[in-house]
């Protein structure tokens, strides 16, 4: 087995149990969350043969930022519950494998604390009903050193959890939540999250930070056409980790579509959900996306093993996709192209 295959396991043996089933658990009945890995796996390859791969550069910059390898870290909420350091023993594993990390509005740990730890990252927001918590949160990032602002843009309500048992908001410890910001402050309905949103909400975002915008929670074209029109620059194509509108498709589906409608655009495209192996880097980036974003793997491994656990996972991944693109005779990323995939 792949050290990467035993993770959830392992995780498992580690966490409350409230808390590992939050993490890997699907919104209702689990369908979208269940079928993500398979539809990566469903790819079908057509490789190039008698082309020189005896150096493989797998090397790339997103939204100007470079890195090692095009494998970066999602934002999720509850780092604190898989490592005590949270966020910044996170933060570590990406730097120590030269990737970025995307940093969750509901951090436990202060953004200018991961700033310090040297690793490039994005801050991931939620737009709430009330605008000057958003705002709050943003003005935190930006002194932070945020290079980028992820606008998750599929949560107008949070998906419905059927939970059977306690759930992990009975065991959670202060501060696993939201150090960034004092919610006693702030009466529930104005933390919630902003149900009237519309692409305009990009420019406001990029003219309050000056930094670029990526929406996250985006599956199809037209869709994609709207924000990148609207000035967003980057689109992350995901459904959420299969945690909001049960029976979304599967961002392996719809991947291809997304590409379409941004081709010509200068919006970079992005992809999470379900990718855990090299093989499913490389159809992604064959897709169209510039680079991925892991989600539970990168939660699971720091749970195991803390940064160094990070370290491996991202690692680990890129020289499966050096193999891969040895294998199909594409020594470069830019040689990652729609025909590889069979249709």
């Amino acid at each position: 087995m792949r050290w990467i295959d035993g993770l959830e396991a392992a995780a498992g043996e580690k966490l409350a149990e409230p808390v590992h089933r939050y993490f890997r658990q699907g919104s209702a009945g689990g369908v979208s969350a269940g079928e993500a890995v398979a539809a990566w796996s469903s790819y079908r390859f057509r490789p190039r043969v008698l082309t020189d791969v005896s150096t493989v550069d797998i090397s790339t910059s997103v939204l100007g930022t470079p890195v090692d390898l095009p494998v970066l870290v999602a934002p999720t909420t509850l780092q604190r519950q898989a490592d005590p350091s949270g966020e910044r023993a996170m933060a570590a594993g990406v730097r120590d494998a030269g990737s970025l990390l995307a940093v969750s509005s509901n951090a436990g740990t202060t953004f200018a604390d991961i700033g310090s730890v040297g690793t490039p990252w994005w801050v991931q927001i939620y737009v709430v009903k009330n605008r000057d918590i958003t705002l709050k949160m943003l003005d935190a990032a930006v002194a932070g050193g945020a290079r980028a602002v992820v606008l998750t843009a599929d949560t107008p309500v949070v998906g419905r959890k059927e939970d059977d048992g306690p759930t992990v908001w009975e065991v959670i410890q202060p501060g696993d939540l939201l150090a960034n910001l004092d919610a006693d402050d702030y009466p529930d309905e104005d933390l919630a999250k902003a149900d009237d949103l519309t692409p305009d909400v990009i420019g406001w975002l990029t003219e309050r930070t000056g930094l670029p915008v990526l929406v996250k929670g985006v599956l199809r074209g037209d869709d994609a056409k709207r924000c990148s029109d609207a000035g967003a620059a980057g689109i992350i194509v995901s459904n959420h980790g299969g945690r909001q509108l049960d029976g979304a498709i599967p961002t392996a589906q719809a991947l291809p579509e997304v590409a379409a409608a941004l081709a010509g655009t200068p919006t970079e495209l992005y992809v999470d959900g379900g990718i855990r192996r090299g093989e499913h880097i490389l159809a992604a980036l064959a897709l169209g996306a510039r680079a991925v974003l892991l989600g539970r793997p990168a939660l699971w491994a720091l749970t195991v093993a803390g940064s160094a656990g990070v370290t491996r996972l991202l690692t680990d991944l890129g020289e499966e996709l050096e193999h891969a693109m040895r294998l199909a005779g594409t020594p470069t990323l830019a040689a990652l192209t729609p025909d590889l995939i069979a249709r």
